[in-house]
């Protein structure tokens, strides 16, 4: 069993950036991969990126590759969502996840078995 809580949502500006960090904890935790979703209202879940918290191996949505990073930090045993250059359309509940992937497919969100409850981002124009 894995927990996950999120942190660090917000309001900002276009062009603004944020950090979300996302806390996993149980036993087990560490033998999982760590994602980024995010849901916008009216919306299907969309996936973001993920990384593998023992090797660190991580994986972009082609779309946000670039303005978005995903990290590991041991100091705090977070996973941290760095976004830079916030657009409106960026405005969703962003969420994590934990699960053990395959070798291919990791925005299908049937690989995530575990859920956190999710932190609001809002970006206004």
């Amino acid at each position: 069993q894995v927990q996950l809580a999120e942190t660090g949502g917000g309001s900002v500006q276009t062009g603004d950036s944020l950090r979300l960090s996302c806390a996993p904890s149980g036993p087990t935790f560490s033998r999982y991969s760590i994602a980024w979703f995010r849901q916008a209202p009216g919306k299907e879940r969309e996936f973001v990126a993920v990384i593998s918290w023992s090797a660190g191996n991580t994986y972009y949505s082609e779309s946000l590759k670039g303005r978005f990073s995903i990290s590991r930090d041991f100091s705090k045993n977070t996973v941290d969502l760095q976004m830079n250059d916030l657009k409106p359309e960026d405005t969703a509940v962003y969420l994590c996840a934990a699960g053990v992937l395959g070798s291919s497919d990791y925005e299908r969100i049937y690989w995530y078995d575990f859920w956190g409850q999710g932190t609001q981002v809002t970006v206004s124009s």
